[in-house]
């Protein structure tokens, strides 16, 4: 006899389905790929110090501007510093400020969009209101009036491209919460009595994090590239900061005289972008029961 509680047995399921679903994204050609262009990106920051073959500080102003060679894999800048060991390092930068931009994005936007898409009435077409306003400018347009507000630098950088990322969240969630509000399971625990908290908390929000995790990892791409051009527009990351999109900045000058300079921090924004996007897509053909 099956002396478990119905909880605890509808946990089980919810934990045996989820592990078959991130099997089945990896299963995916395009998650198969992505992951491993996304663990390669991740491993390469992880153990940068012991990847990197000299410290990316390192001046050797004798061999600046050397073309890639077998001492220096991707040449070196302006003042003889390793590029491979500065786009090994800058890896770090990128994704960190990547993830914290998307976080911020993700909490406020989630936050934002339960209270529009479960409480409804004034509330919601207050929020929605707000959301269409702030959804009416370009993304970067966004980016670039908060960052003129706060001033250059990547933690500045990181909020703007955070800020104009909450109501592409919001949106989103109010949409999904709605979707879940209409089931039957969350209907039979308001007749149950069940708290608000208890229904946003207990049932509405684990079902939606599969929905809210493939938003965050296509979102990441974009706030990268994001970061990148406002970091070569000289308003993100400033030396001696190893951003990719600072390092592209730095060579602005020397794109005739020296093209690896921007070639490499490039190629690295392109397979990190590139990886994520072929992994949200996976995840997104797997969760999303409309695309099966």
């Amino acid at each position: 006899m099956n002396n478990k509680k119905p909880e605890n047995r509808a946990e089980e399921m919810t934990s045996h389905t989820r592990f078959y679903s991130l099997r089945k994204v990896f299963r995916h050609k395009q998650g198969l790929v992505g992951g491993i262009l996304v663990l390669f990106i991740l491993l390469m920051a992880i153990f940068a110090p012991f990847i990197a073959p000299r410290s990316p500080y390192e001046r050797n102003v004798p061999r600046m501007l050397e073309a890639p060679s077998s001492e220096y894999w991707f040449g070196t800048d302006m003042q003889g510093r390793d590029l491979f060991s500065q786009i090994i390092f800058g890896s770090r930068i990128t994704l960190m400020a990547g993830l914290a931009s998307v976080l911020i994005s993700m909490v406020i936007g989630v936050f934002i969009g339960i209270m529009a898409g479960f409480l409804g009435g004034r509330l919601d077409l207050l929020i929605s209101a707000v959301i269409d306003f702030l959804l009416s400018f370009p993304t970067l347009i966004l980016a670039l009036i908060v960052v003129a507000i706060l001033g250059p630098g990547l933690n500045n950088a990181v909020l703007a491209v955070g800020f104009q990322g909450i109501p592409i969240f919001a949106r989103f969630i109010r949409g999904e919460v709605m979707v879940q509000k209409e089931i039957g399971y969350v209907e039979g625990s308001v007749a149950l009595g069940a708290s608000r908290l208890r229904l946003i908390f207990r049932h509405i929000l684990p079902n939606i994090v599969p929905a809210i995790t493939v938003m965050a990892t296509l979102e990441l791409p974009r706030v990268i590239l994001m970061l990148a051009g406002l970091g070569f527009i000289g308003l993100g990351a400033q030396p001696p900061v190893l951003e990719w999109g600072r390092l592209m900045v730095s060579a602005r000058d020397y794109f005739f005289l020296a093209p690896w300079l921007i070639n490499f921090p490039g190629v690295a924004i392109m397979i990190s972008v590139f990886g994520f996007n072929l992994l949200g897509n996976a995840l997104r053909d797997v969760f999303d029961p409309s695309l099966q």
